[in-house]
This record gives structure tokens, C-alpha cells and sequence, in this order.
């Protein structure tokens, strides 16, 4: 795992660019903020945060995925969500004080950016624009993850399915891939059940989309077409 500190790159530009709560800040606080942004890189398996670590940091998922889980009293798994690029996790982080209860996996080559508490609230107090910009932003990603709540809902498991073996092709950089996650995983993801996932692999394969080469190697054979399942 390397590490980069505090220096203006345009991974860290990227990394801003893809979060939606610094988008709509201007251009001199987000040259601000790029200064506080640490790089990180991670490989398949290593773990990005732990349970009972401090939550302090603000995680940015700037190329990969991660998957993010808890684990239950009897020892098993429980999968919460997955990371992928341009997802972040511990918003909250910025604001409150308190230690994780979840741990993040990468699945694949991971970079992630990220930005201290301690950092952004000296930022804060130092700025009262940014400040009042800031909270606009987080208003406006309520609203959207509100929106976004209700489309989803529309939006079918085919849907959601076709979108997430585009992201992770795209995150491997690879047609052909083994699922990165278990059907369980991805069906907790997705909202569904694992029958659910198996049938909705069976009916991509049958238009076409998709080749099954295992029960959990993937090709992608139509990529503009599965980008227009809905």
C-alpha cells in the first residue's frame, strides 16, 4: 500500500471532481480542500478501514471498489454496501467523533483519496465561506440521494445488474472477469435475492449481453447494450 501526502495532483483533483458534495463548491475552495487530500493505493484484499478504528477520515473511492461489511455475532459476514468509483464513505466523519463499526475491503486494484476531520473543520473555522458552501452542498446531496432512492426503485434488478458488471469490468479494466463478490453479496447490493441474480445472469446471457463461462466467471460481450438495460 503507498501513500501520497497533501500535494495538488490530478488524482486529487479527480477525487473532488467525483464527489458530489465538493461539486458544486467553487473553484478556489476546492484548491483549498485538494491541499488537505491524502492518496492511497490498496490491492484486492487489503482492507481499507477496520471496525474500532477512528472514524476520522472522509473515503473517496477514486478507481476500484471496495465492499463494506460488518461482522455479525455468530462470526459471519454481513455485507452493507458496495464502494465504487465515486462512492465515499464517512461523510459523517467530517462532522462527529466516533469509531467505525463497519470494515472496507478493496475487491480489486483500489485508489482511494482521502481528507482528516481535523483538517477540514480548521478549514471550516478559517473559512466561513466554504463553511456555509459546504452545507449547501450537503443539502443538495439530500435531496439528490432522495431522488436517486425513488429511481432506483424504478429502475429494475436487470437494470442494476447490467450497471453493476459494467462498473466492475470498468474497475477491472477486463471483458472477462471472475465476480469479485459472492451472488449473496451482490444480491444484498442490488436489492434482491441470490435466485433473483442467478436468473437475471441466465436472461443477460440470452440477449446476447453477456457470456456465463462459470458460475461466477463473467464475459462482457455487449457493453453499449448492456449500459441500455433498464
Amino acid at each position: 500500500m503507498t501513500e501520497v501526502h497533501g500535494h495538488h495532483d490530478e488524482e486529487t483533483d479527480d477525487c473532488l471532481d467525483l464527489v458530489t458534495i465538493f461539486q458544486s463548491l467553487p473553484e478556489e475552495d476546492l484548491a483549498k480542500i485538494s491541499t488537505l487530500v491524502s492518496d492511497r493505493h490498496f490491492k484486492a484484499g487489503e482492507y481499507i478501514f477496520s471496525a474500532g478504528d477512528p472514524a476520522d477520515t472522509l473515503t473517496i473511492v477514486a478507481h476500484g471498489q471496495a465492499k463494506v461489511f460488518q461482522i455479525a455475532a455468530n462470526g459471519r459476514e454481513q455485507m452493507l454496501r458496495v464502494l465504487q468509483t465515486g462512492d465515499f464513505d464517512g461523510e459523517a466523519a467530517l462532522f462527529t467523533s466516533k469509531d467505525r463499526t463497519s470494515f472496507a475491503q478493496a475487491l480489486m486494484e483500489t485508489n482511494v483519496c482521502q481528507i482528516h476531520r481535523s483538517d477540514f473543520q480548521n478549514m471550516m473555522k478559517s473559512s466561513p465561506d466554504l463553511a456555509l458552501n459546504m452545507m449547501n452542498a450537503f443539502g443538495k446531496r439530500l435531496v439528490k440521494m432522495e431522488q436517486q432512492t425513488t429511481e432506483s426503485a424504478v429502475s429494475s434488478v436487470e437494470g442494476r445488474l447490467a450497471n453493476y458488471l459494467l462498473e466492475t469490468g470498468a474497475g477491472l479494466k477486463q471483458e472477462q472477469f471472475e465476480l469479485p463478490l459472492k451472488k449473496k453479496d451482490i444480491a444484498t447490493y442490488l436489492g434482491t435475492t441470490p435466485e433473483t441474480i442467478s436468473r437475471k445472469l441466465t436472461s443477460l446471457e440470452k440477449q446476447g449481453l453477456i457470456e456465463k463461462q462459470t458460475n461466477s466467471k463473467i464475459k462482457i460481450v455487449d457493453s453499449d447494450g448492456l449500459a441500455m438495460v433498464e
